[in-house]
């Protein structure tokens, strides 16, 4: 004899939020809403600019315009002085690919050396290292700027990439030192006993492992040199020289009209660059600064 016995599907009830709970969510949410709105308009009025006839931009407060014109894309493709467009993108791209390879290159050596041997003062050179976060940018301007005029190397690249690789970012040292301390010191005890030296360790063990690092200050550098206005508006007189960010100050004459239009049009198609770069390589940026914080 046997008996069978069914139960219906497990019903878990759903608790009710009360009046205040509804409210409070209400309340929240709006307030997120209100904060997005804040923080994308300046993006949506640089956008609806791009558009816009020249009059109408600093006349009108509305951010929709009343009627929409492309000579702003179209003078902007043209670029300034009969010097066409892609020369400033190259520009920018050169200036940004070098302080990427300089970073990568310096400041992973430099951390290895901090962070993996051991030799007297590397406590104390580390936090050397470290207090430089400190010392404010433009302390430094004016000694770095007659350096680099007695050297004869004003009005070139040279000072805006040569810092990135003598290992002088102490942010990102401080980031491969932090994502090293968390690989197990056995790999390097094993490859020592294994016969290789501090270099082979470095280029066969260590680098492949920092590859999260590695995006993370590429992304950080990539951003930061593409975007970088004070270092060409310093060392940079020649307008065939200019990145994207000094040839936008040349739209802001104050001899002659100011062509906003343009300005916003051009301000739209160097961020593509850097987005686009952004979007390829953001988990690996999640997770290079996700790792690097918790370990230590």
């Amino acid at each position: 004899m046997t008996s069978t016995s069914t139960a219906g599907p497990r019903v878990i009830a759903r608790k009710r939020r009360t009046p205040a709970a509804r409210v409070k969510s209400v309340i929240w949410h709006v307030a997120l809403l209100a904060v997005l709105v804040v923080v994308l308009y300046p993006a949506f009025w640089v956008l609806t600019a791009a558009v816009k006839p020249n009059a109408e931009i600093l006349t009108s407060i509305s951010p929709i315009p009343t009627s929409i014109t492309w000579e702003h894309f179209a003078s902007a493709f043209d670029g300034m002085a009969g010097i066409g467009l892609w020369r400033f993108f190259w520009n920018s791209f050169v200036i940004a690919a070098l302080s990427v390879v300089g970073i990568v290159a310096s400041c992973s050596i430099t951390a290895y050396a901090l962070g993996r041997l051991e030799f007297p003062g590397r406590k104390a050179m580390f936090a050397v290292v470290i207090a430089t976060l400190l010392l404010p940018g433009q302390v430094m301007l004016i000694p770095q700027y007659l350096i680099f005029s007695e050297m004869d190397v004003v009005n070139t690249i040279f000072p805006l990439v040569i810092g990135k690789f003598l290992g002088l970012d102490a942010f990102f040292v401080f980031m491969y030192v932090q994502f090293l301390r968390g690989i197990p010191r056995e790999l390097d005890q094993a490859a020592t006993i294994d016969g290789a030296g501090h270099f082979r360790i470095f280029f066969s063990i260590m680098l492949p492992l920092l590859r999260p690092a590695i995006v993370t200050s590429s992304i950080f550098t990539f951003i930061w040199s593409w975007n970088d206005f004070m270092g060409p508006l310093i060392y940079l007189h020649e307008i065939e020289k200019f990145p994207l960010p000094r040839l936008l100050q040349s739209y802001n004459n104050t001899e002659a009209v100011s062509n906003y239009g343009g300005m916003m049009a051009m301000t739209l198609l160097s961020l593509v660059p850097v987005v686009l770069f952004f979007l390829v390589f953001q988990k690996f940026l999640i997770k290079g600064i996700a790792t690097s914080g918790v370990k230590g």
